[in-house]
């Protein structure tokens, strides 16, 4: 099977009924895993390329509360990472991001997500490539679904302002089930300084 192409339902391999064990903090941020983060606590899901540095790029983030890589809009339930690298899960690598709204927006994380790598390219990243590599926005009620699509084309427009032409391949789709990777990806970054990060964005600008 094609690694760019999202598998039928029926294709798909068939996972497992348990979850992943991860560790139950985060290990930069000192967070629960599972919660509780607070009255002020909202969630996003965005998938940029390889989880690692995507990660990396939104714990950084005051005002965000906890970040945990995983597996999403795919079909195999509690799949594994080999298994997701096959193409034959259906999955995207995605970063769930626990943050106060309080502090930082949505708006705020939809601009990093858009000018952390390059959403023109559909199935891969760079050199990355693979449908666990997409661009992906997975939103949590109507509020970031609005602004997630308003983003999209506000984007759009400012590439092709920049001259680059290219059309966006983003799926943005309610947020599907979420599942958790390994924990040795969790905060893959900080475990391992000199590891392989993989964004690039296109150098332009989001202004919202």
């Amino acid at each position: 099977m094609l690694k760019t192409i999202l598998p039928a339902a029926s294709q798909a391999l068939p996972g497992r009924s348990d979850a992943m064990p991860t560790a139950s903090t985060h290990a930069v941020l000192g967070s629960p895993t599972h919660g509780p983060w607070g009255e002020n606590a909202e969630i996003a899901m965005f998938g940029l390329g390889c989880f690692w540095g995507a990660e990396r790029r939104f714990w950084q983030l005051e005002g965000v509360l906890h970040t945990a890589v995983g597996y999403a809009a795919g079909t195999t339930p509690n799949p594994s990472y080999q298994e997701v690298c096959t193409g034959q899960t259906g999955h995207n690598e995605v970063v769930r991001v626990v943050f106060d709204n309080q502090v930082i927006s949505y708006q705020d994380l939809l601009k990093v997500f858009w000018e952390s790598h390059n959403p023109t390219q559909g199935m891969r990243q760079g050199n990355d490539t693979g449908t666990q590599y997409r661009s992906g926005i997975y939103t949590y009620g109507g509020a970031q679904a609005e602004q997630a699509e308003h983003s999209l084309h506000v984007y759009q427009a400012e590439l092709q302002a920049a001259g680059l032409a290219s059309a966006i391949t983003t799926e943005a789709i309610e947020a599907p089930a979420f599942y958790f990777a390994e924990d040795y990806h969790q905060q893959y970054l900080h475990k391992n300084p000199a590891g392989y990060c993989g964004l690039g964005g296109l150098g332009v600008c989001y202004t919202g």
